[in-house]
């Protein structure tokens, strides 16, 4: 497994994470394109954009987020990771998260309401 520009930690989730859902890295095509966009002429020398295919599933992502193409190619399996596992039925982190904040938009709301309930009935009284 490659280790990328990223802390030891990210390292090991995405390890194991492409482990857990069967995507190994011999399945993964890759392809560095240059850059658009800012960053003047750093951007136009260097290849940081990362391409990748992952060949059974037939999905494609590409990532030019980072200037850095070693942070490119991690943030690029990351995304990855997230479309199979939709793929899959499964729920991603950022489902989860979101699911988690709708939740608590939720709550607050249900609690407005019964504080403006209270006060409603305290005017009519």
């Amino acid at each position: 497994m490659v280790t990328f520009a990223v802390s030891p930690e990210k390292n090991h989730w995405l390890k194991e994470r492409m482990k857990a859902l069967h995507i190994n890295e011999e399945d993964i095509e890759e392809k560095f394109i240059r850059s658009l966009g800012k960053g003047g002429q750093k951007v136009n020398k260097t290849s940081s954009c990362v391409y990748i295919k992952h060949i059974p599933t037939g999905i494609e992502v590409k990532c030019m987020r980072e200037r850095s193409q070693s942070i490119n190619r991690f943030l690029a399996r990351r995304v990855l990771i997230e479309r199979v596992e939709r793929l899959l039925g499964q729920p991603s982190v950022t489902d989860i998260r979101r699911e988690k904040i709708r939740k608590q938009k939720q709550k607050l709301r249900k609690r407005v309401m019964a504080k403006l309930k209270i006060s409603a009935e305290g005017t009519h009284a």
